[in-house]
């Protein structure tokens, strides 16, 4: 109980800054004070946020991106879905590459958000909701401890893996928040580098399906097995050498 009472806490306080944020603490006057701000749930909503936005962002640019960063690192931090559609509005808002950038950033501090959170209060929701879950994402991080990282880095790149099960996950198993937040950075790149350049053409796109077609998730399924192969090796290496440390151990035993 004490555990639920500190994230509804932390939660409340974060959704409570970032509504103050949106409405009190917005400069303009009139139609820019008055529109509301909310989390775009389809593609219509975005790009009408993004027509506004790009507007607003002319006379007001540090507060539009404080204003994006904190939504973004907001739904990182509480795993909350939708983050393809801020991956969208930066590309919008920022452009390709300041739009990565601001991505990528967001999305490792985000999670590393979410990894402490979920090392402060998670650990028994986690265990108690979902202990199959758990169990199957221990036994996979211990067989490639002595590759973790790559491996870590290959369930990043995979299209397919949740990515909020892996945050709340990873503290309960014992996965080093450096190779948490590199693994991050970089394992999702590929995914940011897409919803990035698809949002500088917003105005162009028709539907999200425009976004992930059969090529691209086999081009990123492509990328995830590349960055499994370093992991293999050392995991392969590593089990040559413990059996070869064993092979002189019983030699000695037997003299």
């Amino acid at each position: 109980m004490r555990s639920l009472a500190g994230f509804f806490l932390v939660f409340g306080c974060a959704t409570f800054y970032l509504y103050v944020l949106s409405t009190r603490l917005r400069p303009g006057r009139g139609r820019e004070a008055e529109r509301s701000l909310v989390f775009p749930s389809d593609l219509d909503e975005l790009r009408e946020m993004a027509d506004f936005l790009q507007d607003y962002k002319r006379e007001h640019q540090s507060y539009v991106t404080l204003l994006f960063c904190s939504a973004y690192l907001y739904k990182q931090a509480f795993a909350i879905p939708g983050s393809s559609f801020l991956n969208l509005l930066a590309g919008a808002l920022f452009g390709p590459w300041t739009g990565l950038f601001l991505c990528c950033t967001l999305t490792s501090l985000g999670a590393t958000s979410c990894y402490f959170l979920s090392q402060a209060f998670g650990k028994q929701i986690l265990i108690l909701y979902f202990p199959e879950k758990v169990s199957m994402m221990q036994n996979k991080i211990e067989e490639n401890r002595s590759g973790l990282f790559f491996f870590l880095l290959f369930l990043r790149l995979f299209p397919m893996t949740p990515n909020w099960f892996l945050n709340l996950s990873s503290p309960i198993l014992n996965v080093p928040v450096g190779q948490f937040f590199f693994s991050v950075l970089i394992g999702l790149l590929p995914y940011n580098f897409i919803c990035v350049q698809t949002g500088s053409i917003l105005s162009q796109i028709k539907s999200l399906d425009d976004m992930f077609s059969w090529g691209t998730l086999l081009k990123l399924l492509a990328i995830a097995l590349v960055a499994l192969i370093p992991g293999t090796i050392v995991k392969r290496f590593s089990h040559h050498k413990l059996e070869g440390k064993e092979l002189i151990v019983n030699g000695r035993k037997s003299m």
